[in-house]
């Protein structure tokens, strides 16, 4: 198995640099794997390198739940010790302790 550096982990609350949503990480790919067209729909301008990790994530607005495929560059440490309320979040984590939810153990 071939190891990479991600700077997230799973269970851990990160936010989107430009925009406005959070979301906990529940998957890494450690090169862009994702369809032609999701990368080409992004701005060139705007448009992440394919050669670093990608993040899945339980993502949250103001106003919906979904999940996101986002790049490292693009994320930030959430520090507001705020939870989630993604939907999916307690049915593949634990508790939420220092801005990471507990892999595991979802809450039943």
């Amino acid at each position: 198995m071939q190891q990479f550096n991600a700077k997230f982990g799973l269970g851990q609350v990160v936010k989107h640099r430009v925009h406005p949503f959070r979301g906990v990480v529940f998957d890494v790919d450690p090169t862009f794997n994702n369809s032609e067209e999701w990368l080409e729909s992004i701005p060139e301008d705007h448009r992440p390198d394919r050669d670093q990790p990608f993040y899945h994530l339980f993502a949250e607005n103001d106003s919906s739940y979904y999940v996101a495929y986002v790049s490292e560059q693009n994320l930030l440490t959430d520090d507001s010790g705020e939870p989630i309320d993604h939907p999916e979040v307690s049915t593949m984590f634990g508790p939420l302790k220092n801005g990471i939810y507990k892999i595991g153990g979802g809450l039943n």
